[in-house]
């Protein structure tokens, strides 16, 4: 399963651009909810230790648990690890407060489904403004009328792990509530919890939003209604907080690669984590750019044949 199209059946009715843009109620609720008890509670009871705690989880949650347990692991597969590690990086991924499992594989399968076709709507390639992007993407959500089904592989279905993270994802914060009030007070719960996820939620999507509008590429990609780009700014600035996410052309190219960064200046941490994971034998069969499957010979149904195309190679990879 190490890329999308082995989890989408698209349909000769399947259509990326013809939706309906709607209120998402427990999406815009849950993020409103934790901006009230982040910008109340965490002024009212702030504290340097409070920041502290939320800084250190923010870095191993959105690591760990983005970066490489839902994005690198679960939904591009571009690394073999024991199950109970990729269960952690599932479980770690969730306290992102993004989604469940299953909810993170849906959105962006048929994110990049969309994009990948010559025509999609905004809500996918995020060509808004950036405050109507921003009300979409963390409020609301877009109903095809005809979008392809999605197949998911049965030893994630079938994953009695899985399905509880799925069916438990608003109450997977309760137990890291329940230690930071221990250690702590009620700040270091707003910090660590609400201020947190908001910070996570939103910082996901303001990546997403430039990732998809402006920066520069190594790289386009033949075919590709929407191309994408690595972010501006200092590189390893952006490369830190992101955990290397910010190198998204570079993951537009090769999306089944556990290493996003291409270039010596491109800072990418996740990959050095799982470097690490490997040296000690809890990660093999890591996949890079250079072995990673050519998109050109990619003759799936339903999608077409696409190649890549380097834009300015200064050095190998």
């Amino acid at each position: 399963m190490r890329e999308i199209h082995d989890r989408i059946i698209p349909t000769p009715d399947s259509n990326a651009e013809v939706g309906q843009i709607s209120w998402h109620p427990s999406k815009s609720i849950w993020y409103f909810s934790h901006l009230l008890i982040w910008l109340t509670v965490g002024i009212s009871d702030f504290s340097l230790n409070a920041v502290l705690a939320s800084l250190v989880l923010t870095i191993i949650i959105l690591c760990g648990g983005h970066s490489i347990g839902m994005h690198r692991k679960l939904i591009h597969d571009s690394f073999k690890c024991p199950l109970w590690l990729a269960r952690l990086g599932a479980y770690l991924g969730t306290l992102v407060g993004l989604g469940g499992p299953f909810t993170m594989m849906r959105a962006h399968d048929l994110r990049d489904w969309a994009q990948r076709q010559e025509t999609c709507h905004p809500f996918f390639s995020q060509h808004n403004g950036l405050w109507r992007d921003w009300l979409w993407q963390t409020h609301a959500k877009l109903v095809l009328t005809a979008e392809p089904s999605i197949i998911y592989p049965q030893k994630l279905t079938h994953d009695p792990f899985m399905a509880w993270l799925q069916r438990t994802v608003w109450l997977q914060q309760i137990p890291i509530a329940a230690a930071l009030l221990y250690f702590g007070d009620w700040g270091w719960v707003a910090w660590g919890v609400s201020g947190r996820m908001i910070i996570s939620i939103t910082g996901h999507w303001l990546i997403g939003w430039f990732a998809h509008n402006q920066g520069p590429r190594n790289y386009h990609v033949n075919g590709h209604g929407v191309q994408g780009y690595n972010v501006p700014g200092p590189a390893a600035l952006f490369g830190f907080i992101t955990f290397g996410e910010c190198w998204h052309n570079n993951h537009h190219a090769f999306p089944e690669s556990a290493r996003f960064s291409h270039r010596r200046y491109e800072v990418d941490p996740g990959w050095w984590v799982l470097c690490a994971l490997a040296k000690i034998g809890l990660v093999t069969h890591l996949i890079t750019p250079d072995v990673a499957p050519n998109l050109s010979t990619r003759k799936e149904t339903g999608l077409k044949s696409v190649s890549v195309t380097p834009l300015h190679i200064e050095e190998k990879l």
